[in-house]
């Protein structure tokens, strides 16, 4: 595999937990070019057009693939579609995400395009982490993911956006099978004047089906942060959506929820919290000895956990 200078092994150290070649399946992307891939004898790994597919044999069990992205060149433009086909009874892990280091004048822009066909009682845990950093223009990403689970099939999706992300806007979305069941859970922090979007929407076709989302932001300086929580149910089902905002100096946070039963049985919940970190919080932690930046540090990192 090419060598990674340090910036960009700290981007995908960050980014993915590792900054040299794992064991099993993996693809490392470093500005628009793949430069190490690996399959298992479970876990297929192969390029197509601007991406990747991906297949998981029937059966395969407690493996992890790694499909990271570092871009550390400025005016680096890019769309990446990567496409997952998870056998039946499989129980895989995948790990995600994107890095930008942007020196220069111009905007570094990822666009991502993930959609994951997951089988029978197959199991999916997603991990997907966005990083920015450097002092030069925007480091903006635009992740979508589609999930399409059939019958008893179960996704979880964690989808964080640890810091210094210029602008995004984020696409997630879900179909859902008989007893099928996925768990989306979202953080988002935002600073200075950065702008996020995201739109969440799960649809409840099958009988006995379950969507569980829970956003958590952190919203400071003057940036903006935009939610829209949608949960169609169609059949007997339970869905449920949380948006909690935190709000400091002149951050803004709009969160729309949208629930849509279209049967009798389906029950759906919807449940919003947006405020600024209570005092007594912060006096209980100064009284410990802590700074006040130190205290509202702290529940900042505790409350996106």
């Amino acid at each position: 595999m090419k060598t990674l200078d340090q910036i960009e092994k700290e981007l995908m150290q960050t980014v993915a937990g590792v900054h040299e070649p794992p064991a099993g399946a993996y693809n490392f992307r470093v500005n628009g070019e793949s430069i190490g891939r690996q399959s298992s004898d479970n876990i297929n790994v192969e390029p197509q057009e601007n991406g990747l597919i991906i297949t998981v044999k029937a059966n395969t069990q407690d493996e992890v693939v790694h499909i990271p992205v570092v871009i550390s060149k400025t005016g680096h433009k890019e769309t990446v579609i990567n496409d997952f086909y998870i056998g039946d009874n499989a129980d895989i892990t995948i790990v995600a995400g994107c890095g930008i280091y942007n020196c220069g004048p111009k905007n570094s822009i990822h666009d991502g395009i993930h959609t994951f066909h997951i089988g029978k009682n197959a199991k999916v845990r997603y991990i997907e982490k966005h990083y920015g950093a450097g002092p030069g223009a925007g480091k903006i990403l635009n992740p979508v993911s589609k999930f399409y689970l059939e019958k008893g099939a179960y996704a979880e999706a964690e989808l964080e956006q640890i810091r210094g992300v210029d602008s995004t806007d984020r696409i997630t979305e879900a179909e859902l099978a008989d007893d099928a069941k996925i768990l989306i859970r979202e953080k988002m922090l935002t600073q200075g004047k950065q702008y996020a979007k995201s739109h969440i929407e799960t649809i409840l076709n099958g009988k006995n089906t379950v969507a569980d989302i829970v956003s958590r932001s952190v919203a400071t300086d003057e940036s903006r942060q935009e939610f829209t929580l949608h949960i169609e149910g169609n059949n007997l089902c339970r869905g449920h959506s949380e948006c909690d905002a935190i709000l400091q100096d002149h951050g803004t946070v709009l969160a729309t929820p949208s629930l849509d039963a279209k049967h009798v049985d389906a029950q759906l919940i919807h449940e919003a919290a947006i405020g600024k970190i209570a005092s007594e919080q912060l006096n209980k932690l100064m009284t410990l000895g802590l700074t006040s930046q130190q205290a509202e540090s702290q529940i900042i990192n505790g409350f996106l956990k």
